[in-house]
């Protein structure tokens, strides 16, 4: 059986230092994403629909990694990769203190060979096992986001604008600002681990001043 280990394949953008903020440049890879909104007077830790999503893309990643370990022909095997928020409000200024007018995409890398229609055979094995509230909002999609300033925040949620100030505090130093998307990568589990040992690596993308 063919193993695929993407952890150490992209060592640089999943496991960087926490000590310095880091420049990528991220490749176009492929990923399970839903769309959605944190509803008024809500955050990602108790928004519905957030929750929804979270157990819409994680029974698809499990599903799609069992069917291919289990299948007949060629069986690969591979770790389901960390869940991934990129985040952004549709007017105003993004502010990571105040989250209840966020827009999200959830997303967790996939294997570039997955096409529509193994996606497709994951969904409809979940469907007939769990069939979870958000399915149909999922997708297969490709995405590039190039160059990023990214940083290992260690510590509670709450505590990530002091992250941020760093990637920010580099990309001026270095003569690049923010665009796009805030995109933060959750390497812990906020149920199982302690607040001040949780890893999010926190990224964003830059383009030249």
């Amino acid at each position: 059986m063919e193993k695929l280990d993407f952890k150490k394949t992209y060592k640089s953008l999943y496991a960087p230092s926490a000590r310095e903020v880091q420049l990528v440049d991220v490749p176009r890879l492929k990923f399970l994403m839903i769309d959605g909104s944190i509803e008024p007077g809500h955050e990602p830790g108790n928004s519905p629909s957030f929750q929804e999503a979270t157990a819409a893309i994680y029974g698809a990643a499990y599903t799609l990694k069992f069917m291919l370990k289990k299948r007949h022909d060629n069986p690969i095997d591979y770790p389901v990769m960390a869940l991934e928020g990129l985040w952004w409000v549709e007017d105003g200024l993004f502010d990571i203190k105040i989250k209840d007018n966020w827009f999200w995409t959830l997303q967790i890398m996939t294997p570039d060979f997955v096409d529509e229609t193994l996606f497709q055979q994951a969904l409809a094995q979940l469907k007939k096992k769990r069939d979870p509230a958000a399915l149909s909002k999922l997708r297969l999609e490709s995405f590039q986001e190039g160059l990023c300033v990214q940083v290992m925040h260690i510590g509670p949620y709450a505590a990530e604008p002091a992250s941020v100030d760093r990637l920010e505090a580099y990309a001026g130093d270095h003569q690049l600002q923010f665009h796009h998307r805030h995109h933060e990568i959750y390497l812990g589990d906020p149920r199982r681990s302690k607040p001040e040992l949780l890893k999010t690596i926190l990224r964003h993308p830059v383009s030249n001043i």
